[in-house]
């Protein structure tokens, strides 16, 4: 399956189909093994991870790596992505436009690591995966840590939404709320 990821790596290494192909250091396109039983979902890269090409190395990743450790995962056990492969400036929120010509990559990695948990960080990831397989929608302060099961022509699996790690940076009792979030994550396992 690595192959696969490779193969879609290669596409998408000169995308140009919105804006922030115009600013970007490089694509940030995803981390970890194809084989992943878990699919985490992030929205955008930040400045670190444009500069690094890898998701989630900043300091929200750093919040990430505590998460991952404490139900016994590491970055390698995983797959990691985000909705937009580039950075927006500024780190400003993802516009519709981008979203929607971006995540058809996105929609290429689920079929390729064919989870069996993915788990959205934050609302723009949260919102467009629920309305992907027909769940509806919701904030994330309702939403997060709600386990909804799939099962259609793309498999069975689970999605688990949670906050985004980056929401404890600025709001730390989140910390204890995404600790109790990614627990249950690993009970979904």
């Amino acid at each position: 399956m690595s192959g696969q990821i490779e193969d879609l790596e290669k596409d998408i290494r000169g995308c140009e189909k919105c804006g922030l192909s115009e600013k970007r250091t490089q694509i940030v396109i995803g981390d970890g093994t194809s084989e992943a039983d878990i699919l985490f979902i992030g929205e955008a890269p930040g400045r670190q991870e444009d500069k690094k090409g890898r998701p989630f190395v900043g300091r929200a990743g750093k919040i990430l790596d505590g998460l991952l450790e404490e139900i016994g995962l590491d970055r390698e056990d995983v797959y990691i992505t985000n909705i937009v492969l580039c950075r927006p400036p500024n780190n400003r929120d993802p516009e519709e436009e981008e979203i929607d010509r971006c995540t058809g990559y996105l929609d290429k990695h689920i079929k390729i690591v064919d989870p069996d948990v993915i788990v959205p960080l934050g609302s723009f990831a949260t919102s467009y995966i629920l309305d992907k397989y027909g769940l509806g929608d919701g904030s994330i302060s309702r939403l997060h840590g709600e386990v909804f099961s799939v099962s259609n022509l793309e498999g069975n699996f689970k999605i688990v939404p949670q906050y985004h790690p980056a929401a404890a940076l600025y709001n730390p009792d989140l910390r204890e709320v995404l600790e109790e979030d990614f627990r249950r994550v690993s009970e979904v396992l």
